[in-house]
């Protein structure tokens, strides 16, 4: 393991303290000789077109060669602790028997009137993947018209600088709580979850389970949900019978009616006719968790520990499979690959290992329906009717798929519906805006309903103490500066047009000349910011600049 080096005295404290990444330089010679001495595969003489697999050679020598010659870990060590506020503590429930240490990024807005939200990464990225978004959430272009945010990222158990969980506790419940724990050890009174990974293009859904999780079971402190293309299922008549029957009436009038719009019906028939038979298999069982492939995460966290690019290909086929809609740098995925690779790969295998195996559903609490705002992705609308689609090598994409907004009313109150033309593709990286819209439209209708969370957002530590923790030297400490907004209502600035189930939430995003570049992903090319769109405005506008700097194409 690649930790960071700490006394041992301050492992299990529940203190909340600053966390700074060095590794040690063995290790990173170690990985240097190991991708030296990488033997690949022999090509097979037989064209791609027989058999339908993806050859990764063509992708993967030249980031080997990139990895080798041009990319600095501690360069980006550098960069993730001068300007990345990481902190870690260790929480203790009443499933552990001793605390989990819990890496996170804790970012604070300085506009008064943020609101706290927890952002929770898709598996099995980490936090500090996601850096580029901070500022996207903390510092908006205009702070008194575009809702911020004091931001909290955790890097999920096992992943990244976070502990993993023994395995004989249940995941979800577990998790949860620590993020409970974590929100309130931050002066959290109240706060708004959003997870980060659109559901059916992620390899475990342990985002969307959480965020669901704390909305259901922790009403008091978590307002309100933002979810991400939700796992909703069509009503059942045994269930529901009225919402059942709304659900029939409007799909055999193809009506925008009773809480379904158009846009619902034509994505939902796209969805239907473009996905193959049989490709509706969960990924645990696509990728060998959980059916008569590999039953447990040793063998292949064993295999990845001893070869970084064995770890190179995971993420290679991880991001083939989430359908990206352009290549990433080849910085990106060193990065991201990087980030698991340090800090070993073991903690992520068996957080797979435990999604797959699934645990006993909780009762759900029947009081009052939590607060949620909904962001959907029509997908490839065009495709229907126009034959099947081109054959693309294995693994493919997880298949689009589609569910209402209005199907999340039975355990939802609803209180806001973003439909987002296309697909999600590699949604934190290509179009990070639509989940700042999505989120903004929940604080707008949260803030309307209920003030206790705009009372309560500031948090109750201003000063941040830099401290060195392998050295022992402590840099100054800085104080957070807050500007106090005028009295306005946040997230009302029309820019963004987003198809609502009642009123369109119109609201602005920052563009990217308007942040500092490592608020970006740290790569040579920065996401391409790409409209939200509502599905009758066409194409649209899909900005990005065309200066595009050496990109992977990892969906090809």
């Amino acid at each position: 393991m690649a930790h960071a080096q700490e006394p041992a005295a301050d492992m299990l404290s529940d203190e909340v303290k600053p966390y700074k990444i060095r590794v040690s330089s063995k290790y990173l010679e170690l990985t240097r000789r190991k991708l030296e001495l990488t033997r690949l595969p022999h090509q097979t003489p037989e064209p791609r077109s027989i058999n339908g697999w993806w050859e990764p050679q063509p992708t993967v020598e030249p980031l080997v060669d990139f990895w080798l010659e041009r990319f600095s870990w501690r360069e980006q060590e550098q960069q993730f602790n001068a300007r990345v506020p990481q902190f870690r503590t260790a929480i203790k429930t009443a499933a552990l028997e001793t605390p989990v240490r819990m890496h996170f990024v804790h970012a604070s807005s300085r506009h008064a009137h943020a609101m706290p939200l927890l952002l929770i990464p898709p598996f099995p990225f980490t936090n500090l993947s996601m850096a580029h978004l901070i500022d996207l959430f903390t510092e908006p272009g205009d702070g008194t018209l575009d809702q911020p945010f004091h931001l909290v990222m955790p890097s999920l158990p096992g992943l990244g600088f976070s502990d993993a969980l023994p395995d004989s506790v249940p995941l979800i419940q577990t998790v949860a709580h620590m993020l409970h724990v974590l929100m309130k050890r931050l002066g959290y009174e109240y706060f708004l979850v959003t997870n980060s990974g659109p559901w059916p293009s992620v390899l475990a859904p342990v985002d969307w389970e959480l965020a669901d999780h704390l909305a259901l079971h922790y009403p008091n402190s978590c307002l309100g949900a933002h979810f991400v293309s939700p796992p909703f299922s069509r009503p059942r008549i045994r269930d529901s019978p009225a919402a059942w029957t709304r659900w029939k009436v409007a799909s055999i009038l193809r009506a925008p009616i009773l809480g379904y719009s158009l846009e619902d019906l034509e994505a939902l028939r796209s969805a239907d006719t473009s996905v193959p038979t049989g490709a509706r298999a969960s990924p645990h069982a696509i990728l060998g968790f959980g059916n008569d492939g590999a039953h447990e995460p040793n063998t292949l966290a064993y295999a990845l520990c001893d070869s970084p690019l064995g770890l190179l290909l995971f993420f290679l086929m991880v991001l083939r499979m989430s359908g990206p809609n352009r290549g990433l740098p080849p910085a990106e995925i060193v990065r991201m690959t990087e980030l698991t690779w340090l800090p070993g790969p073991e903690g992520t295998m068996r957080l797979w290992a435990q999604c797959a195996a699934g645990e006993e559903k909780q009762k759900r609490r029947r009081a009052q329906r939590p607060k949620a705002a909904i962001t959907v992705f029509s997908g490839d609308q065009g495709r229907v009717g126009v034959g099947p689609p081109l054959p693309v090598p294995l693994p493919r994409p997880f298949p689009n798929s589609y569910a209402c907004p209005a199907w999340g009313r039975r355990q939802y109150h609803v209180v806001a519906c973003n439909r987002v033309t296309g697909r999600p593709g590699l949604l934190a990286w290509e179009r990070p805006q639509v989940i700042v819209v999505g989120v903004r439209s929940l604080a707008k209708a949260v803030l309307a309903a209920d003030g206790r969370i705009g009372a309560s957002g500031a948090p109750k530590t201003t000063i941040l103490k830099r401290v060195v923790v392998d050295g022992g030297q402590k840099a100054a400490a800085t104080t957070s500066e807050t500007i106090q907004a005028p009295e306005a209502t946040p997230g009302n600035r029309p820019q963004e047009t987003v198809a609502s189930g009642s009123e369109p939430d119109r609201q602005q995003v920052a563009g990217p000349s308007e942040r500092e570049a490592w608020k970006q992903p740290m790569g040579p090319l920065t996401p391409q910011h790409q409209g939200i769109e509502s599905p009758g405005d066409g194409d649209g506008s899909r900005g990005g600049s065309p200066d595009t700097v050496i990109a992977v194409q990892i969906g090809a």
